[in-house]
């Protein structure tokens, strides 16, 4: 198929146009001649930008959040809305409640779940992701009580209370499935200029990669992938997949020692693939940064999140040229419960976006969805402005300018830090928006998307 779209902005540059074939963009200029068989698209003098990637989302999660009762901020704020929403889910059988945070009503445990949802099984996923928490019902048909995963919290009793932690894939298989729908996924990406997702589930197999090819093959999942996963995964699938990090967890409660982190991090490079290193905490951060400096920092090494980072820290991050890739849109989502409940000495360090820039720090942005909101533009203009929703300002010099908010999605898979470009040869990764770029930047939002497409294909075009 060949595509000619007509009177764009390009690099800041009016009526110009773009000619894709055959998945590429293959011509760049003004006046360029319809050939027989193009398929016209009219900008109309909207900005033609590469396809916003979204750096770090968990498909499969976002998908199941459709069939899930939200349980926490914005939409549940207390202990009484909590147990309505609970005990308002439809049918009889297992509730999936997602996003749930303690200013809700406090620690959740099997017990405070009973109480509040009555008899039905019940499984609550803290917006955090680590923490799942079952009521007694769910724990009897999991069989969670009698196992011994080291993930079942317990009582000094030996009592399980309920909480599990990361155990995702083994109640996987414990509970009914939950109907997944990547295709709503992929149409209100597509909307959103997204044409590309790096996919962050760190403990994924070749039974998702093949369901993820499988749905790239039959259309419902329009945009490129790029996954984390285990060393020793394969992804050959498709020529819309392709193998990223070796996704590396930690949590504060089990970290590893220093010599087991080194250990991890030369075997993925061993491998011939860089790491990308979960780090929330302080903690987790100069434990990370010790280990990559130990084994020798590679090409592609990340950290996700970095969501608190020390002054002292960010030089060290620019020498081992390792990149970041932050979550903005948590300043205008969870901002508000940042200023109240961390320390005052740590909400200069979160999130960190500007100052990482200036020294020098690769960055990038992805979502985290469905543990943030999955629209990008949200998170570019939290980027820009800082704000959280009650109007505070967190960070007034992280701040970065519009045209660098929205370069934290045009990164490529392989460099998310640098910024793609429209050029005859690249894919025809392709974003189309309805005015010149200066005037939607003034107020990004998903609304000013007037066309997507992936790998030359149309995935997306706006009636208005």
């Amino acid at each position: 198929m060949t595509l000619l779209i007509t009177r764009a902005e390009l690099g800041g540059r009016p009526g110009i146009d773009v000619r894709v074939e055959h998945g590429l963009v293959t011509e760049i200029g003004a006046g360029l001649a319809r050939r027989p068989g193009d398929e016209l698209l009219d900008a109309a003098g909207g900005a033609l930008l590469p396809g916003l990637h979204d750096h770090h989302v968990h498909l499969w999660a976002l998908a199941a959040r459709a069939a899930s009762i939200a349980v926490g901020p914005p939409d549940v704020h207390d202990e009484r809305a909590f147990a309505a929403a609970l005990r308002a889910a439809p049918g009889d059988g297992w509730v999936r409640g997602v996003g749930y945070h303690e200013s809700v009503a406090g620690d959740l445990d099997r017990d405070r779940l009973d109480a509040l949802a009555g008899g039905r099984p019940v499984r609550v996923q803290h917006r955090g992701g680590a923490l799942l928490v079952l009521s007694s019902e769910a724990m009897r048909r999991t069989g969670a009580d009698s196992s011994d995963e080291p993930g079942i919290e317990r009582e000094g009793t030996g009592r399980a209370t309920g909480r599990l932690w990361r155990m995702d894939r083994w109640l996987r298989e414990r509970v009914p499935p939950t109907v997944t729908d990547l295709g709503a996924v992929s149409l209100a990406g597509a909307a959103a200029g997204v044409t590309g997702y790096t996919d962050a589930t760190p403990d994924r197999d070749e039974d998702d990669v093949e369901a993820l090819c499988a749905a790239q093959e039959k259309g419902s999942l329009r945009q490129r992938v790029h996954l984390m996963g285990p060393v020793g995964l394969r992804v050959d699938a498709g020529p819309l997949l392709s193998l990223g990090a070796v996704k590396v967890l930690l949590d504060d409660v089990d970290l590893p020692e220093p010599p087991e982190l080194v250990a991890r991090v030369r075997a993925a490079h061993a491998s011939g693939r860089p790491v990308a290193v979960h780090c929330v905490t302080a903690v987790q951060l100069v434990l990370t940064l010790h280990a990559v400096a130990e084994a020798g920092a590679v090409a592609g090494d990340r950290i996700e999140h970095a969501s608190v980072v020390a002054n002292e820290l960010v030089p060290e991050i620019a020498r081992l040229g390792m990149t970041v890739v932050t979550q903005p849109g948590f300043v205008a989502e969870r901002g508000d419960r940042y200023l109240a409940e961390v320390d005052p000495d740590e909400i200069g360090s979160l999130y960190r976006c500007g100052s990482l820039l200036a020294a020098g720090v690769a960055t990038a942005a992805g979502t985290d969805a469905p543990f943030g909101h999955p629209d990008p533009w949200a998170a570019i203009r939290a980027a820009i402005d800082r704000r959280t929703a009650g109007g505070a300002v967190l960070g007034t010099s992280e701040r970065v300018d519009p045209v660098t908010a929205l370069g934290l999605f045009l990164g490529s898979t392989a460099e998310p830090g640098a910024r793609r470009v429209v050029a005859a040869g690249v894919a025809a990764d392709l974003c189309l928006l309805d005015a010149p770029l200066a005037e939607v930047l003034e107020a990004p939002s998903a609304d000013r998307v007037a066309a997507t497409l992936v790998d030359g294909r149309v995935v997306h075009r706006s009636s208005v």
